[in-house]
């Protein structure tokens, strides 16, 4: 399975350039801490998923799909500190890609386990 085939993939590569542009905003005291974490565990949700798909077997695969889900679990807790901070006050869009990626992971995880 080619990732790039994935629309998991192809939404959670959207939501990394959302959340780069959103954090271009964030103070510059944060370019070490918030936003570099920020940054960092968005780009995991995709590279995980490439990752593992071209992996070749559904156990690594689930493995990584899992790890994705860490790391978008971190990106809505930063971002939610993001906002407490008042540093967004835009953060519903990106919310909502989390939410849809999130239940796109859950289907694709109840896929492979059953398959």
């Amino acid at each position: 399975m080619d990732h790039k085939d994935l629309e998991v993939w192809k939404k959670s590569i959207d939501t990394v350039i959302e959340i780069y542009r959103l954090s271009d905003a964030f103070p510059k005291s944060e370019i070490y801490g918030l936003t570099s974490q920020l940054r960092r565990a968005a780009v995991s949700i995709p590279s995980n998923i490439a990752e593992g798909a071209a992996r070749g077997s559904d156990k690594e695969f689930l493995y990584f799909l899992n790890i994705a889900s860490g790391s978008l679990a971190e990106v809505e807790t930063q971002i939610i500190i993001a906002k407490r901070l008042g540093y967004v006050t835009t953060e519903e869009q990106i919310l909502e890609s989390v939410k849809t990626i999130r239940k796109m992971l859950a289907g694709l995880i109840k896929y492979l386990k059953k398959k």
